[in-house]
């Protein structure tokens, strides 16, 4: 009977000191935050809820300290999501390795646009309007007003 080996895939390599945060804990901090703000939680009532001052939080959301398992745990259950929410959209470990993937910034710089406090009121306002035909026409609005003429000609 021969022995055989599983071969594991590569760990990403962990960042050592003085080279910055892991791409990994940005990650997961930068959707720790998209989730508080879609919420409109401050990071004062998520250090609450969960037993950390807001300035531990500024730094698990920048991702300068890493979060434990059982503090993803608590977030999660604070904030109604998953903890495989936290991964969601996470980059692929050649992304993570490449210096400066032009993908990436531009989902970095899509991201930063969806945590904005006006895309967040705008998308509460939109799920606030009750009748689906006004709500559909509304979308259909500002898509047109957005440029999006060509989406609005294939439907």
């Amino acid at each position: 009977m021969s022995a055989t080996k599983t071969k594991l895939a590569p760990a990403h390599t962990l960042s050592r000191r003085g080279e910055g945060p892991n791409p990994i804990d940005i990650h997961v901090g930068a959707r720790l935050r998209l989730r508080r703000t879609l919420l409109g939680l401050s990071q004062e009532k998520l250090g609450e809820a969960v037993g950390i001052t807001f300035q531990q939080l500024q730094k698990y959301e920048r991702g300068s300290n890493r979060i434990s398992a059982s503090r993803l745990y608590n977030l999660s259950q604070v904030l109604g999501v998953p903890v495989s929410y936290f991964f969601d959209d996470m980059p692929s470990p050649d992304q993570i390795a490449a210096e400066v993937p032009a993908e990436a910034m531009s989902e970095t710089d899509e991201f930063e646009s969806m945590a904005r406090r006006e895309t967040l009121e705008l998308v509460r306002a939109y799920y606030r309007i009750e009748d689906p035909g006004v709500r559909k026409r509304t979308f259909d609005l500002l898509k047109a007003l957005g440029g999006d003429r060509i989406a609005l000609l294939e439907e």
